[in-house]
């Protein structure tokens, strides 16, 4: 990008620059391992090709965004993530949210419903409701969107295991409201991958799993255009311990498995990939943290063209959602986590992120308040209003540091898929325990570096007070379960139960002749079949799948 009498010029005046004043500076690095010097030059960025590395937003490869005029044109989806007790708990909190300026719903759902159980089943009873709204039937999901018009407002579902059954329930809301399949957006994770290393709210072995992630994508592209059926998460990763660069190369990683999986069918990418999308974590090396989404932009845009032979520019788009980091929330002194949030939300929104949830400052304490969460929405609202920051596209573009890290990000995650392409792709190295160490890994270093305070975190190893909870919190009314089971019985009673056999008995036939199985699971979700049936049903079909021991 300079000329070479400059560089030169530069190159020779740095070095006695440095020589002068840098004696006796400790090195210093981001948590991904990457070196940071002092300050950047011309000299770190000399063999970057505008048009082949960064060019203009909207523009392969994308690096600067997804689209010509992001913010400028259009401010990212506020998606608050809120789930909890009942469906109708969480259907005041959603009607709330978007009376305060929440432009799309995020459903956070509770772990029975995660991993195929009725709110009945013995291996229930203590989690009613508690990290997320309990959904059963087709009944619950019909009373957490009433009057939520599904035609008008997007939903994200963050479901794996029982994506199918979700999704074919917010499918049949939508149609008993009169919005046709074709109409209807949002986004279900459907990331099943990630939770083998990560979540672990899975059910089925990987490749029975990665059969249902697929039927939905071929499902969706073909019913439900504008709805995006995966969203490819370095999200959980990041929170289980990865690193930048591992949460990039693992869920870039994943995303390829998946692609591949959809492609084995038959079906050109161009077909489903405009409608891929990703999730990721912002954590609190601000400046990593932007290079990160920069350089997992480009890197996917380079994998669906050069690898999948992708020819629509939107197939290459790395289309993703933000969520502050979790694990960067503490307990102690929690008012200052507004602060963390608020970084990592510009963060996010300096990368380029399409959506975005602004995580409260009561979360490492409870579910949040109604207070907390306002504030969090707040947070976004701020920086979208009356920070500016919106004003330009990629404002920090062509900025030395960030440049260096975006490619050296960049570097480090296509090495570590090309780790992953030698052991055989995504599922053979998380069956090898290869995910699992690297995460575990970065997890033990981390929490070393904090114990010795070669990390500091403000309130927890330094700057600590002695204090009370200073905040009140959120608590799930412990009739949440009874009140559930209750509606539970009063569906299976009413509803005509001939008729859900005859679909358990559909959905089964189904899954033993290898068919798309997304059809046959809405046809049994539409006679009130309970997810812990339907669940059972593809149990005895696929089996369930065993944990990798990682030593």
């Amino acid at each position: 990008m300079f000329n070479k009498s400059v560089t030169d010029k530069i190159r020779e005046a740095y070095k006695s620059w440095k020589e002068k004043n840098l004696k006796g500076i400790k090195e210093r690095f981001t948590r991904s391992g990457i070196p940071v010097e002092v300050v950047y030059t011309p000299l770190d960025i000399e063999n970057i090709d505008f048009f082949k590395d960064l060019n203009f937003p909207g523009e392969y490869p994308f690096t600067r965004g997804v689209y010509p005029t992001m913010y400028r044109g259009r401010i990212w989806t506020m998606r608050q993530y809120a789930g909890f007790g009942t469906a109708e708990d969480t259907n005041k909190r959603y009607r709330y949210l978007l009376e305060q300026g929440q432009t799309g719903l995020s459903v956070a759902f509770d772990l029975p419903t995660q991993i195929g159980y009725d709110s009945d089943h013995p291996m229930a009873i203590a989690e009613v409701g508690k990290v997320g709204v309990a959904i059963d039937t087709l009944k619950d999901m019909e009373i957490l969107f009433d009057g939520i018009p599904l035609g008008k407002i997007t939903t994200s579902m963050t479901i794996n295991s029982t994506a199918p059954q979700v999704l074919s329930m917010y499918f049949a809301v939508a149609q008993k409201q009169g919005v046709p399949l074709t109409d209807v957006g949002g986004t279900v994770q459907n990331d099943i991958l990630k939770e083998y290393v990560a979540r672990g709210t899975h059910i089925y072995p990987p490749e029975p799993s990665m059969k249902l992630v697929a039927d939905i994508i071929e499902y969706g592209y073909k019913n439900a255009p504008r709805f995006n059926t995966i969203s490819i998460s370095g999200y959980h990763i990041r929170e289980a311990g990865a690193t930048a660069v591992q949460e990039i190369a693992f869920t870039l990683a994943n995303g390829i498995a998946y692609v591949q999986a959809v492609v084995d069918r038959g079906i050109p990418v161009d077909k489903f990939a405009p409608r891929l999308s990703f999730f990721f974590g912002c954590h609190n090396d601000f400046f990593e943290e932007i290079a990160k989404f920069r350089a997992a932009r480009r890197l996917w845009a380079k994998i669906m063209k050069e690898r999948f032979g992708a020819r629509d520019p939107r197939s290459m788009l790395l289309r993703f959602h933000t969520q502050t980091a979790g694990c960067t929330l503490t307990a102690q002194q929690p008012h200052v986590n507004l602060i963390r949030v608020t970084l990592q939300a510009l963060a996010a929104v300096l990368g380029g992120t399409q959506s975005l949830h602004t995580n409260s400052f009561d979360e490492a304490l409870a579910l949040p308040s109604e207070h907390a969460a306002l504030l969090a929405l707040r947070t976004q609202q701020v920086i979208a209003y009356e920070s500016k920051v919106t004003s330009t596209v990629d404002p920090l573009g062509g900025s030395y540091y960030i440049e260096y890290l975006t490619n050296e990000i960049e570097e480090k995650a296509a090495e570590y898929i090309s780790k992953i392409d030698d052991m055989g792709g995504a599922v053979a190295a998380i069956e090898k325990g290869f995910y699992q160490r690297e995460i575990a890994d970065s997890a033990y270093e981390y929490q070393k570096d904090i114990e010795s305070k070669k990390e500091i975190v403000v309130g927890v190893n330094e700057f600590t007070i002695e204090e009370e909870v200073p905040v009140k919190i959120l608590k799930v009314d412990p009739e949440v379960r009874e009140r559930q089971i209750n509606r539970l019985n009063k569906v299976r009673r009413e509803r005509d139960n001939k008729k859900v056999e005859e679909a358990l008995d559909n959905l089964r036939r189904a899954a033993e002749k290898g068919e798309n199985l997304t059809g046959p699971i809405l046809e049994a979700v539409k006679v009130y079949a309970t997810i812990g049936e339907t669940t059972e049903v593809l149990k005895s079909v696929f089996g369930e799948y065993k944990p990798v021991v990682v030593i």
